[in-house]
């Protein structure tokens, strides 16, 4: 039995929620999850059907990306989930999706503007979508220059990761994260919804202006503020 068999179970629940949530096109999609006292975070297989995917499929490695323990191939996107990981400290899980509406701002290469409250429940920015890779990052090490995209375009956009817990790569797709993989995959379909709400207020009213900041102040705080009072 593996010694990892917890943290097989929660990655392997937070990938057949992406597919439950109809986030991701046949086996195009996943859901890692982190162990940070071992070092080492899980991922979902890569090409394997959801319906077939089993809990001890799911692949063990380290923030390297070196196999830990499984005995299918890891996900393509590997290297960009180890990087961020290695980075980022403070996420405890990651998706990545090909979501319609999600991929269709990241191949128009624009940002997601916040244009309503169910935006701004949730973070106080438009949601960032970086410029497609270089060629020649594109021909090196791919997956892990992905990583560095991502590191690189939140640095140069002085915005914080534990704040704005989701991006856009340009032609590529969304990628969020959180301090588990449930909540990773929370914010691929909190991402999803605003993307199509965007699209179509911008279908309704080509000129919908940006939410003005006092309704941004207002919805965020309510709900992440020190005096937040949404929920139970």
């Amino acid at each position: 039995m593996s010694r990892y068999k917890e943290l097989q179970r929660e990655c392997y629940e937070a990938n057949m929620q992406l597919d439950a949530l109809k986030l991701v096109v046949y086996t195009f999609g996943n859901v890692s999850a982190v162990d940070r006292d071992k070092g080492i975070f899980a991922i979902k297989p890569s090409g394997v059907p959801y319906e077939l995917l089993k809990p001890e499929d799911i692949v063990i490695l380290d923030y390297d990306a070196n196999l830990v323990e499984g005995k299918l191939r890891p996900s393509s996107d590997t290297k960009t989930h180890a990087y961020l990981y290695k980075n980022w400290e403070n996420i405890g899980g990651i998706s990545h999706t090909h979501a319609i509406y999600s991929v269709a701002w990241a191949q128009a290469q624009l940002d997601i503007p916040i244009l309503g409250t169910t935006h701004a429940d949730h973070l106080t920015t438009d949601i960032p979508c970086a410029p497609p890779m270089r060629d020649d990052l594109i021909e090196g090490n791919y997956e892990y220059n992905t990583g560095i995209q991502v590191l690189d375009y939140f640095k140069e956009k002085e915005l914080s990761y534990e704040e704005v817990e989701m991006i856009l790569i340009g032609n590529h797709g969304p990628f969020t994260w959180g301090k588990n993989a449930d909540k990773a995959v929370y914010n691929s379909k909190v991402l999803e919804t605003i993307a199509e709400m965007a699209y179509l207020t911008r279908q309704i009213n080509p000129d919908a202006p940006r939410l003005k900041n006092s309704l941004i102040k207002k919805h965020y705080e309510r709900k992440h503020g020190k005096n937040a009072y949404y929920g139970q």
